[in-house]
């Protein structure tokens, strides 16, 4: 994983040539792609920049990066690259995703200006500078590790180029035990903001959002939280809130295996998508009033696995590979035919996917006292072929159904990365 620390101040006297250091040029170019009214609006927007630029920048900026290196605050994720941020890596300690709905008789031509837009505030952003119409520029200076992810939805793809939809980018068919509900499902545009810091999340996602209102309105938002930044070393696996460790067979970022899954496939999508990948969206609700009332046994039953270590009923540490064919004294799988690890195990390496998860947690209503659960996502080539015949069997005969209900989905199309220049999405408009 590569990082850099942000040491670019802008200039004070409001002259310089890069947009990236002088708002006047980025509200300029923003014009260009808002129009008018908008761009009045815009230009009152940009206040609260323009005097951080003019005056206090400098100063900001050096007392946020006075203990930035030893408090990790600077630490930045390059935006620029082959592949979008914020998938082949860490994962940081808060996460916002963000489904938005596109206005009707959105055009080609409007998704082209809104992605541009996005895609410059988030390259500031997530190198902790201030976004062009940022009324509170302080609040960008600590990253903490920022990404900001694009996903595209079917409808943003038939709006740009409807020949090139990947053919399994649709609502996935509901499996029998879902209870789906209308407020967490589909979108039109995804925003996945993640960073160590949960004020810097809050922060870019309201930037970002807006920059939707011209172009479309917000569909859901699902907020979610791993382990804080430094409670444990990076890259365990963490836990949910049902106490398990949740993602022990996952493939590691910057392998050929996670390239395999993630990047490419045994069939091709078309080649705007050369460098992106897909990306599934479950919202699952857990049941965690009726997990209380089962013992210890019964939980490691359900899974497969031991509660304290993770590792399978067959062996002894978290990684050990599970042993299906052992069995108990009396001839009874020790991992048993509706454990979890056994359902999401498949004989066929391409039904895979890298799997992250992030855990939610809300008032509760009426006599629960919880409101709790885990917000899936997870990357492959082809939703079809590698998230669905794994959803399929645990639907069929997965003992843990009886504690989570799935009450969310949606399915985006990640786009590949850029270079600087460039805009996110910039390959479906030239497919």
């Amino acid at each position: 994983m590569s990082t850099s620390k942000q040491e670019n101040v802008a200039p004070t006297d409001g002259t310089g040539a890069d947009s990236m250091k002088d708002p006047s040029s980025g509200l300029s170019r923003r014009r260009l792609l808002f129009g008018g009214v908008a761009a009045a609006a815009g230009a009152v927007a940009v206040v609260g920049a323009d005097a951080f630029v003019t005056g206090r920048e400098a100063a900001a900026r050096a007392e946020a990066l006075e203990d930035a290196e030893q408090l990790r605050g600077g630490e930045t994720i390059p935006f620029y690259d082959v592949h979008q941020a914020g998938i082949e890596m860490v994962p940081q300690a808060h996460q916002s995703l963000v489904a938005v709905t596109l206005r009707e008789g959105i055009t080609r031509e409007d998704v082209r200006r809104m992605l541009m837009i996005f895609t410059e505030d988030a390259a500031r952003l997530t190198q902790g500078t201030y976004a062009l119409a940022d009324s509170e520029p302080e609040l960008s200076l600590r990253p903490a590790r920022l990404t900001i992810t694009f996903g595209f939805g079917r409808r943003l793809v038939d709006v740009v180029n409807p020949a090139a939809l990947p053919d399994w980018l649709d609502r996935i068919p509901a499996f029998k035990l879902d209870q789906l509900r209308e407020e967490w499902n589909d979108g039109d545009l995804l925003l996945q903001i993640a960073s160590d810091d949960p004020l810097t999340v809050a922060h870019a996602q309201r930037m970002l959002l807006k920059d939707t209102r011209t172009f479309g309105s917000l569909r859901w938002v699902q907020q979610g939280f791993r382990r804080a930044y430094g409670s444990e070393k990076p890259g365990r696996t963490q836990r949910n809130l049902l106490g398990q460790l949740d993602g022990t067979v996952n493939m590691s970022p910057g392998s050929d295996d996670f390239a395999g899954v993630v990047w490419k496939g045994p069939v091709a999508n078309p080649a705007w998508l050369d460098g992106g990948t897909g990306f599934v969206v479950r919202r699952i609700e857990m049941l965690l009033d009726k997990w209380d009332r089962l013992d210890r046994s019964g939980r490691e039953q359900a899974v497969g696995r031991r509660m304290d270590s993770g590792a399978p009923l067959t062996g002894t540490k978290e990684h050990d590979e599970p042993d299906f064919e052992a069995r108990t004294p009396i001839g009874f799988p020790v991992v048993a035919e509706f454990a979890h690890i056994r359902r999401a195990r498949s004989a066929d390496p391409h039904e895979r996917m890298f799997r992250r998860a992030y855990n939610y947690d809300q008032l509760p209503t009426g006599d629960e006292i919880s409101n709790s659960g885990l917000i899936f996502t997870a990357y492959q080539y082809n939703v079809a072929t590698q998230f669905a015949p794994v959803q399929r069997r645990l639907d069929e005969l997965d003992l843990l159904n009886e504690w989570i209900v799935h009450i969310g989905s949606a399915v985006f199309a990640i786009p590949p990365g850029c270079e600087e220049g460039q805009f996110i999405g910039h390959t479906l408009f030239e497919a």
